[in-house]
């Protein structure tokens, strides 16, 4: 059963690029001797290292994106490790990946979008009734307050 890998490995930064050519086409060679295909080469050039490997700080990457049954891997992988060029590789399964990656979109495709939906208008303010107006009190005096009172004690003596 054929699967989708990607394989990605790091050649030493003093490789001419002839040279690198010839690697890439060996590799290439494995793949489809055994009965693989593959899907793309990419050169991404030569970058710098996360940590220092085998005395080298930098590397040619060069990504392989192949279809193929384990058997084939394995034999690429054995290929990497023994050619002397190579200083890493990383071979990594694709079809679960792009799986993992459906069911992601699956889930965001079923989620409702708030920001897709119409925005609902809020309710205009009922107009308020004009009410009659309250009459107000006029303050009384406190003078006059007590001389109503000295009154009322005077009527009621």
């Amino acid at each position: 059963m054929d699967r989708v890998y990607e394989v990605m490995f790091i050649v030493r930064p003093d490789v001419v690029e002839e040279e690198l050519d010839k690697l890439v086409a060996g590799f290439e060679g494995t793949v489809t001797t055994g009965g693989g295909v593959i899907k793309s080469t990419e050169k991404l050039g030569r970058r710098k290292l996360a940590y220092t490997v085998r005395k080298f700080n930098d590397g040619n990457y060069v990504l392989l994106t192949i279809e193929a049954d384990g058997v084939v891997v394995a034999e690429l992988e054995r290929r990497l490790r023994v050619t002397e060029p190579v200083i890493k590789f990383i071979t990594v399964r694709m079809d679960e990946e792009e799986k993992r990656l459906a069911k992601v979109r699956a889930i965001r495709n079923s989620r409702k979008k708030l920001s897709a939906m119409p925005q609902q208008q809020p309710a205009a303010a009922a107009p308020v009734a004009a009410s009659a107006p309250v009459a107000v009190a006029e303050p009384v005096a406190p003078a006059a307050v007590a001389a109503e009172e000295v009154e009322a004690e005077q009527v009621s003596a």
